[in-house]
This record gives C-alpha cells, structure tokens and sequence, in this order.
C-alpha cells in the first residue's frame, strides 16, 4: 500500500532543502503511481510550465483547485499559469480566492496587482499593490509597481517619490528607475532622465521587459531633445527585443496572426451586401440613455475624446476593456462564424448582449440612465459584430494624420496582445493600419451604423467646438465640465499609454510628430498616403 503522508513528507524535505527538482522527480512518480494531492499536482505543473506545456499545466492546477479549495499556493500558482495564457480575469478571480483563502499571503496581493494592471484595471492594482506593501514594508517591488502606475496616470510628484523609495531599498530595482526618469522626462530634467535610463541599460541580467521599456523611455528622451535619427533607433531596438520575445505567442507557424485574421475580415465584408437599417431597434439590457462606441486605431486621440466625454455628467465610460470577448469567440473566430452571425436569432445573441453588460457593471461603471461611452479604438475590428448585437449604439470613429498615427504606434510600449505585436515594425504598423481602415470603409458602406468622423486635430484647434458637436450626435448637452478632462483623468488613473500624455491637457506637439521622422517614414508612406489624402491631410 502507498503510503501517502510518507512520500508527501519526502516531498516537503525537498522542497525545504531547497532541491525543487527532486521534488518534482518525487511528485511526478508519486502521480504515476496513482497517489494525488494538491502539492504534487502544483509541483508537476510546475516543470510543465517551464517546458511550455501551458494547457497541461493548467489542467493539473484546476485538479488540484478541485482537491484542495482553499489550498493557497495552489491558487497563486493557478492564478499565474492563467496569467502566462493571457486569461486575466480568470487569473484575477484565483489571486482573488487565494486573497480570500490568507489576506497575509503577500505574493498572492502582487500577482493580483499586476495581472489587474494588465487587465486595465488600475485601481484594483493599485490597491492590490498597496496591500502587498503594507505585508512586507518597505518592500521594492510593489512600490516600483505603484511608481510606475503613477507614471501611466501622469502623476509625476506620486511617481517620483514612489521610485524614490523603491530605490532607497534597491538602487538596481530597474522598474522604478524606469518610472522616476519618466517623471525626470515630464519634468524637463533631460539629462538626469537619459544617463538614469542608460544606468538601468547596463545592469546585468535586465529583464527583456524592463530592458525594452527602458529604450523606449530613452528614444522618447533623444526625441524630446531633437536627435530623432537616434530615438528611431531606440525605439526599433526595443520593439525588436519584444518581437523576439513574443514571437513563438504571436507569430509560430500555423498560428493566426491578428493581420491575417484582418485579411479575412476584410474578404467577407468585400462579400457581403449593403444592409439596410433595421426598422425595430433592438433595447438592451440596462436602462441606458443611449450607447456609443469609440474606436478608430490606436494612438488616434481616442484617449483625449473619451476623458473629455467622461467629464460631462451624463456620460459614463470605463478604461480599455474587452467586453465583447465572449460574442468574438462565439462568431469572429472564422468567416462561417460571420455568417451565423448574420442569420442568428435574437433568443441566441440575447445571451451575448446581457454578457457585455454584466462585464461593464463589473468595471464598476454605474450607467444606468446615463449614456454608456465603450472606448476601444480596436473594435473597429468588431464593427459587423457591433452592429448586429447593438444596432441602436453609435459609432464616433476617431481619425488622426495617418503618419502621426504609425509613427505613434511603432514608438508605443502597449501592452502585448496579437494586435499590438503587429506594431512592433514600421512596416507592419503601417500595413495593420490600411488594414483596419479598409475594413472600417466598408464596414462603414455596408453596415447599418450610425457613424460619426472625430479628427483629433480639430479637438486640439477647438475643443468647445469639437465637442459641442460630438454632444450633439450622442444627444446630450454640452457640459464646461469637460475642459476638466486631464484633472478627472487623474482623479480616476487610467491604463491606457495615453493617460501620461493626456493629464498635461491639451497641447498641440502631438500634431505633425511624424516629420522629423520624414527618412524614417519614406518605405511606408505610399502604403498610408490613400488614407492621408481620404482623410484630408496635406500629403507633405
């Protein structure tokens, strides 16, 4: 007969001596042998892990959850491999229960602050974070997170003082010295920005994030004090570092890129025949005041519209999120899935559109009776889902100097997903780009959408006017509350990489940004310049 507390006691020496190889070669016999437990199961998953196998590792923790509830080592770590499958609210749900299970277990607090971070939940990760730090004062690492969360929002005294701490603990910690030179950057303080950015360069042993976040940070310092032949070259470094990085998650061979994805959305909405608007609306499922879309591409202005829009009373928006995931899964996964789409029944979508909502109320976006604002400048991708799920919504589609545009993109640390990995080269950027605005074309000529056309120029040039007019197409007053916009963003932190930017306020350096980087540009602008000259830009 086995007996199971001896080899669980053999196992728990090993992973004490500390000798976790051992311990796993232990655990993985113990399994083979038929016994299970919560801790062999975690160690398996472990080394499954480590060699890639994902989805098997998973399966193992999901076990283990189901032997042991409240085990929280097991939950951290199924909370993690969730996390490395980009699954993220489910990842956070783990952290969360392993939270529940000991509010002491402090890696548990942390991984839960920065897989929020990554879901664009900002407040639960800054709280997260603050939790963590509170059970291990002093420690660097939530206070290089919270420095730099700072820094996203523009709170650059917050951010400095933050990292000032951080540093204190551990002058290496190559976060918040990444954070504390973006503050030395808002503030004008150039050269303590670069030679700090340079220090966190040179350490040994820097992570391919930090390293690329740190050389994105310097081309936006060598740009800010005129040498943008040297600041391409920063950002191209950095953006190849991530390539590299990601490439076997975004790129491997048999695997569908979001360009290709894009290819095929395209070719069907070329297929499909002009549709009428459809005479009965379809209510949804909380009591709005109306429902709008934001989109376009990113690094378009969407940022600035929507925190102006946020600051009118009547109008509600959340930070960047996918609510809309469930119905792509069931229908944007593939051509045929468009054509069920169109034929489905409302019995079948009304499933889809009470899942979208119930993930807003999630955000914690209260709007009832309010006009529900959705900004994702990617779901233009979505657009033929959009119109058949929320046929009364519309759709504000955000333009901006299509060289602007890419230049923006390619010099932009986002967060990765499919699409942004497309952004990751010039040229990439600027084919992702005609891509997106060719389906948003015909999505617009065959779509039953009720569009407006936002250029983020004429929101800089005259922001009552430009405002004034995007209120009247929502249907709500215009409020003088909205040239508050950089204060309530703030206030309310965002994750969004424009959030810095926006809290200075308007300012109008982020028109023509692209012509210093005019040599830079030339292979990629006969790709962008049909949608210069459709969106009326000056061709030089």
């Amino acid at each position: 007969m086995t007996d199971t507390a001896a080899i669980l006691r053999d196992v728990v020496a090993a992973v004490r001596a500390p000798d976790l190889e051992r311990a796993i070669d232990l655990a993985e016999r113990a399994l083979a042998d038929g016994v299970e437990h919560a801790l062999l199961l975690n160690l398996q998953a472990h080394r499954l892990e480590q060699r890639g196998r994902l989805s098997e590792a998973l399966a193992n923790l999901e076990r283990a959850r189901a032997l042991s509830p409240t085990d929280v080592p097991t939950l951290n770590a199924l909370g993690l491999c969730l996390a490395r499958l980009e699954r993220h609210q489910e990842a956070m749900l783990a952290f969360e229960q392993a939270v529940a299970s000991d509010p002491t277990f402090a890696p548990a607090q942390f991984n839960l602050g920065w897989t929020a971070e990554l879901a664009g939940e900002i407040d639960k990760a800054k709280a997260a974070f603050e939790r963590a730090l509170a059970l291990t004062p002093g420690d660097p690492a939530p206070l290089a997170r919270l420095a730099f969360l700072a820094a996203r929002g523009g709170d650059w005294a917050a951010a400095g003082a933050l990292a000032d701490k951080a540093l204190a603990a551990a002058p290496d910690q190559p976060l918040a010295a990444i954070a504390k030179a973006w503050a030395d950057l808002a503030g004008g303080s150039f050269a303590a920005a670069e030679q700090r950015l340079r220090a966190v360069l040179a350490l040994p042993g820097l992570p391919p994030l930090d390293s690329a976040l740190a050389r994105g940070l310097l081309g936006d310092v060598l740009d800010a004090t005129n040498r943008p032949a040297d600041a391409f070259a920063e950002f191209a470094a950095a953006n190849a570092a991530l390539q590299a990085l990601y490439a076997d998650r975004y790129a491997a061979v048999g695997q569908e890129t979001a360009a290709a994805q894009l290819a095929w959305l395209i070719g069907h909405m070329k297929s499909v025949s002009r549709k009428a608007m459809p005479t009965v609306r379809q209510p949804t499922h909380i009591a709005v005041a109306g429902h709008v879309f934001l989109v376009g591409f990113p690094r378009s202005g969407t940022t600035l519209l929507e925190r102006a829009l946020a600051a009118n009373p009547r109008i509600v928006s959340w930070d960047e999120r996918e609510n809309l995931s469930q119905a792509v899964r069931a229908y944007m996964s593939s051509p045929d899935g468009l054509q069920r789409l169109e034929t489905a029944s409302e019995w079948v979508l009304d499933p889809l559109r009470e899942e979208y909502w119930r993930r807003v109320a999630a955000s914690g976006a209260a709007v009832a009776g309010k006009i529900a604002l959705d900004k994702l400048p990617l779901n233009t991708m979505k657009l033929p889902l959009i119109a058949r799920l929320f046929p009364a919504a519309k759709i504000i589609f955000a333009v901006r100097d299509p060289r602007d545009v890419v230049l923006s993109c390619f010099r932009q640390r986002f967060g990765m997903n499919p699409s942004m990995y497309e952004l990751l080269t010039l040229e990439g950027a600027a084919r992702f780009y005609d891509g997106v605005m060719t389906l948003a074309a015909l999505c617009r000529e065959k779509l039953p959408l009720e569009v407006a056309e936002h250029r983020y120029e004429d929101l800089v040039a005259d922001f009552d006017a430009r405002t004034q007019a995007v209120c009247d197409f929502i249907g709500v007053p215009w409020s003088a509350d909205m040239r508050r916009f950089a204060e309530t963003l703030v206030e309310r932190g965002s994750a969004t990489p424009s959030a810095s930017q926006v809290a200075r306020g308007l300012y109008n350096e982020g028109i023509g940004q692209w012509r210093p980087y005019r040599r830079e540009l030339e292979p990629v602008l006969p790709v962008l310049a049909p949608w210069i000259e459709r969106f009326g830009y000056a061709s030089s």
